[in-house]
């Protein structure tokens, strides 16, 4: 997550090819993303917020060397990784590797940065739901953790 450009509407954040991370839309060097579905529940989905909710539904690939760069959600992000293995290291600094056929769900919030790697050599693939708050970025740049 890197850029710090904000994306100001619905529209540029679900459609076509965009990153991962950076400023909530900017590529990350060479992850690709692409829309397979969004929509906007009328508050029957609960997430940190009242009222309306978006859902989104990506592809995500991130090439071998690749990284999302520091980032949060302000909704909850479900994905499964579908080919690769991702790593991730969280806020505090803990390491996680979640493997093809594996998912795992980030938490919402600032207090849950993280940044996402592909150390291995083929791309990794992933499908991600996010649950977020209405007009919401799909990701927001965060520096990375602070060493103690």
């Amino acid at each position: 997550m890197s850029g710090g450009r904000a994306i100001r509407t619905r529209r540029r954040h679900r459609v076509g090819l965009i990153g991962l991370t950076a400023g909530a839309g900017a590529p990350a060097a060479g992850v690709t993303a692409r829309v397979l579905a969004s929509g906007t529940s009328d508050g029957t989905v609960e997430v940190r917020s009242e009222g309306r909710t978006d859902v989104v539904v990506r592809e995500i690939v991130i090439p071998p060397g690749g990284s999302t760069g520091w980032h949060y959600h302000h909704g909850q992000l479900i994905a499964v990784v579908r080919s690769g293995v991702l790593t991730r290291t969280l806020a505090d600094r803990t390491v996680e590797t979640t493997a093809a056929g594996q998912a795992f769900v980030e938490p919402a919030g600032s207090r849950h940065i993280h940044n996402a790697r592909n150390l291995g050599t083929e791309p990794v693939v992933l499908c991600a739901t996010y649950v977020l708050p209405a007009g919401s970025p799909l990701s927001v740049d965060a520096p990375g953790p602070h060493r103690p």
